[in-house]
């Protein structure tokens, strides 16, 4: 009989059973320090579409904000910056990512960064009954219902990418 490993928690799942949230863990044994949210669903066998990715960008007013979109799209910096209602967003630079949030490259999720930064998830995740987010560190998701997500990293609808 194979053994069963212990699963092991990110502050993410803890948060999320705190809050009574359900949600799903999925993971795999990541085989390099950094892997994009593509290489992460075609590891886990997850459908692209529901997929999400974290960015988090620094504002004209010097604040963070954390951007949430499908891993295939781009980020739209103006309605990013409209969204949070600042003039202007750039993205940070990967350096001041764990000092910021707690979380890795890769590993990165909106839901329980050291400190609590205005989030928007994209529309697009409206249409989807799960999405699947990063649950803080390589290797591991979580899928939950797109207005648990709000719900939990305290986050807000937005429309945030560029349109083909």
């Amino acid at each position: 009989m194979a053994k069963k490993e212990k699963e092991v928690k990110t502050n993410a799942m803890r948060i999320l059973e705190r809050e009574k949230i359900p949600f799903e863990h999925f993971s795999y044994e990541p085989d390099s320090e950094f892997v994009d949210g593509v290489q992460t669903a075609d590891k886990l066998g997850l459908p692209h579409e529901m997929v999400y990715k974290t960015l988090v960008a620094v504002g004209s007013d010097r604040n963070h904000y954390v951007f949430v979109i499908p891993i295939e799209a781009e980020l739209d910096l103006k309605k990013c910056a409209r969204s949070v209602g600042v003039k202007s967003v750039e993205l940070i630079h990967v350096k001041e990512l764990f000092g910021l949030t707690g979380y890795v490259r890769g590993g990165c999720t909106a839901i329980g960064m050291k400190k609590q930064f205005e989030t928007r998830l994209d529309e697009s995740a409206r249409q989807q009954a799960q999405i699947y987010v990063s649950a803080g560190r390589i290797g591991a998701q979580i899928r939950l219902a797109p207005d648990d997500f709000l719900r939990a990293a305290r986050a807000q609808y937005a429309d945030l990418t560029e349109r083909s």
